[in-house]
């Protein structure tokens, strides 16, 4: 399909033909290609908070991979902010960094509280008039695309290819080469096993199992080293295990895909690889996500914030 064409048709989506996941990660795709996206680096000595929620999170575990910093998430910054008091009434910790794709929810108060503790706040976002902007001391404004709410490919996309500067035209060239076996269709549930290196993308693709089909669990992601433990104890031939690399060891005989990756292929590749598959396995999945994400915006998911306003269906 043309790179406009797709941009297209999924700025123009409708709630009633939302996009799957791959699709969405291909017309992204082709939005990188013609939009900037803002290059950013940190001194690598200095020492500070990196907090976000859920796929937030682990998007500054590779954003801040090798350097000096505090990893922390709605759950433990208040906890950490009181454990580290003496490193930051010393100077020795002087700034906490809140990544957020909205700029609003638990981004507000880590703000809040940081600067209430002393810390300068940066704050990384897809908000630029968010509310946790205007709070912040110093913002950085990534680029993003219209996609279903929770998708968050763009956005935290956009936000990796600052730090590595990835072709993101490669990347697609390769999804669109990519020869998936016949026999994935005949699996019903899918394993992924990837570099130890693209841990936090494990733990995104675990995420995306539980936004995508909740209680009807189609897949499992692990490390190389923790698909180690006993994480195969109990196997089917429903099951294909994906391996990002040679696999000689997991899943059934006849019932493995080893995908040979490019040299060099860094964090936004492997995201892109990850969440295309993922959408291969949500198009053949009954549409769990699609019945469900309309509720969950309008009344589920907006009460625990103390929300009266909906959530929007598709993120602009």
């Amino acid at each position: 399909m043309n790179y406009n064409k797709n941009i297209a048709k999924i700025k123009n989506m409708e709630i009633k033909k939302l996009p799957n996941l791959d699709e969405s990660v291909l017309a992204a795709l082709d939005f990188f290609q013609t939009q900037p996206v803002c290059h950013h680096s940190w001194p690598k000595s200095s020492l500070c908070f990196v907090v976000g929620s859920v796929n937030a999170y682990h998007t500054g575990r590779m954003l801040f991979a090798g350097r000096q910093v505090i990893f922390a998430d709605e759950g433990n910054f208040l906890e950490l902010l009181k454990i580290y008091q003496p490193l930051i009434k010393s100077k020795n910790i002087t700034e906490a960094i809140v990544i957020s794709a909205s700029g609003e929810k638990d981004s507000i108060w880590e703000i809040k509280e940081a600067k209430k503790a002393g810390l300068k706040t940066t704050l990384i976002t897809c908000g630029q008039n968010s509310s946790g902007a205007a709070l912040a001391n110093n913002v950085i404004v990534s680029q993003k695309f219209p996609e279903p709410y929770s998708y968050n490919y763009s956005t935290y996309l956009g936000m990796i290819l600052g730090q590595t500067g990835e072709d993101v035209k490669a990347i697609k060239k390769f999804l669109q080469k990519l020869k998936i076996p016949a026999s994935f269709k005949k699996h019903s549930y899918f394993t992924f096993i990837l570099p130890d290196k693209f841990k936090a993308i494990v733990d995104m693709l675990k995420v995306k199992d539980d936004e995508m089909f909740g209680p009807y669990s189609s897949l499992r992601a692990f490390s190389e080293g923790n698909a180690r433990h006993a994480k195969f104890i109990c196997e089917s031939k429903q099951e294909l295990v994906i391996s990002f690399g040679k696999n000689i060891y997991f899943g059934l005989p006849g019932h493995r895909w080893d995908i040979k990756l490019p040299p060099n292929s860094n964090f936004g590749f492997i995201l892109s690889l990850s969440y295309y598959l993922a959408g291969r396995i949500q198009t053949q999945r009954p549409p769990y996500f699609k019945k469900g994400i309309k509720k969950y915006c309008l009344q589920t998911g907006p009460a625990p914030y103390g929300r009266k306003e909906p959530f929007s269906v598709i993120v602009k």
